[in-house]
């Protein structure tokens, strides 16, 4: 079954799934929702606990990035389930929802440039770390992080707003970006904005990458253990941008296999909306061994004698 949603300047066919496939893929989506949220939402209680965590800059831009992570995902599950549940939301709902989700997809490449030149900085430059990076230039670099995010997007609103009628925002629509940011240079204002930041955040990865790799030559095992942190964070970055291309993605495979469109954009948002969720947790959850010692025992739901770890541990890279 198909449905067309149609506008001033966009058409775009709309297509559903069975009864029982519809079934699969929400338990599928539902059940990493809740699993990744989870570990998630124990990291930041666990964040929350101990102040040796919560005074320390790296952690503050982790757990940033594990937040948008929970945002992006629980805001791409609603989407999902709505869609199967009621097809169509209204535009204003969808518009809100969107552009929260477009808000924390940003933020997360610009969080990890931000932490490669944290471990760049630890690394290069031991003495002066403590000046460079503080709490408050910490919270100042993440505001502006949802700055320029905010910026990035608020021009699709504005120019819905501008050339939309009052009625199309009272109507009910697929709820896609496409379908509710309907102008056609909006698609030309996001290629360019995504490849700006893609080119941005690459070259900050790969500067940060190259000097700690001249660090490690001296065989400091702080700068080995850094590299291979940017290394992660290399890889989870990649999957980030991969919602740079998302549409790009379905698109080209969509023109290859018509007639898997439903299969292809399931298969695609998991991948990209959903897997990478699950790198946060192993980059620092799993890795640290301070907060691995306390995560285990919020995420178990179990007790110690000693749950406050001391401020003197020393900070992994």
């Amino acid at each position: 079954m198909s449905l067309s949603n149609t506008g001033r300047n966009f058409t775009a066919p709309v297509y559903r799934d069975n009864l029982q496939t519809a079934i699969i893929k929400n338990v599928i989506t539902v059940v990493l929702c809740i699993s990744i949220n989870y570990i998630n939402s124990t990291l930041v209680h666990t964040f929350k606990k101990h102040q040796v965590f919560n005074m320390n800059p790296r952690y503050i831009l982790y757990i940033h990035l594990v937040i948008n992570d929970i945002i992006l995902l629980t805001i791409f599950t609603l989407i999902q389930v709505l869609s199967y549940i009621v097809f169509t939301l209204n535009v204003s709902l969808c518009i809100v929802l969107m552009m929260t989700a477009i808000f924390a997809n940003l933020n997360n490449p610009l969080t990890l440039a931000v932490m490669a030149v944290e471990c760049y900085v630890a690394i290069c430059f031991p003495l002066r770390h403590t000046q460079i990076c503080t709490v408050k230039k910490t919270y100042a670099v993440i505001g502006l992080i949802w700055l320029l995010s905010t910026l990035s997007v608020l021009p699709d609103l504005f120019v819905a707003l501008a050339t939309e009628s009052m009625e199309f925002f009272h109507s009910r629509v697929f709820c896609l970006r496409e379908n509710v940011f309907r102008h056609p240079h909006l698609t030309e204002k996001r290629d360019i904005t995504n490849t700006v930041f893609l080119v941005i955040v690459w070259l900050i990865l790969f500067y940060s990458y190259f000097r700690i790799l001249s660090a490690a030559q001296t065989a400091a095992t702080d700068a080995k253990k850094a590299r291979s942190t940017v290394l992660l964070h290399g890889f989870q970055l990649l999957l980030c941008m991969l919602t740079y291309v998302f549409h790009l993605m379905i698109e080209g495979l969509t023109y290859l296999f018509p007639k898997g469109v439903l299969a292809i954009r399931f298969a695609i948002s998991i991948f990209v909306q959903v897997l990478p969720r699950l790198i946060s947790p192993v980059v620092y959850g799993l890795r640290d061994k301070t907060f691995r010692k306390y995560l285990k025992r919020y995420l178990f739901c179990t007790t110690g004698a000693n749950t406050h770890p001391q401020t003197s541990q020393k900070r992994p890279l």
